[in-house]
């Protein structure tokens, strides 16, 4: 009898859930948020823990959807024995808010949980800003080297004439 390899996964590697679910484009953003918030505590009445929730914003969608073309997406990461996913889903598929919803389950190491959407805005311009210096200096750099290569061509170009005056 031979023995087969283990076909466990790394000791550093674990099972978590994602939801992806598209809220009607047509709700306030406090309603949203009263939505996130309730499906988060339903997640955790029902026996998950919640790993990450983050509002995607809203988005074109690839299809329509009971007349919609667009949708806010939410993403939530969370833990649990499973158990949890049907009864999660199950509140979804009654909310009329919500048009599509999908659970997949992630193996690998758990996501961290993001800073708030100001906070990731505010990096983002600085970002921006950081790449529209790099551009300025990258300009001057041009410019410089164009008014060198002017002056050079003008230096030719006198030479030139007093060698031809000659």
């Amino acid at each position: 009898m031979s023995q087969r390899p283990c076909l466990k996964t790394m000791t550093n590697q674990h099972s978590y859930y994602e939801t992806m679910y598209i809220l009607r484009p047509d709700i306030a953003e406090d309603e949203v948020t009263n939505h996130i918030e309730k499906y988060n505590k339903l997640l955790e009445e029902f026996g998950g823990s919640i790993l990450d929730s983050q509002m995607r914003g809203k988005r074109r969608l690839a299809y329509q959807i009971a007349k919609h073309r667009e949708g806010i997406y939410v993403q939530l990461s969370h833990q649990g024995d499973g158990q949890h996913i049907f009864k999660i889903e199950k509140a979804m598929r009654l909310s009329e808010d919500v048009i599509r919803y999908m659970t997949v389950k992630q193996e690998g190491p758990l996501p961290t949980p993001r800073s708030s959407n100001k906070n990731s805005e505010q990096s983002e311009k600085t970002a921006d800003e950081n790449s529209n210096e790099d551009k300025k200096s990258k300009d001057k750099q041009t410019k410089s080297a164009d008014k060198e290569s002017t002056s050079n061509k003008d230096d030719v170009e006198a030479k030139d004439a007093t060698e031809t005056q000659k």
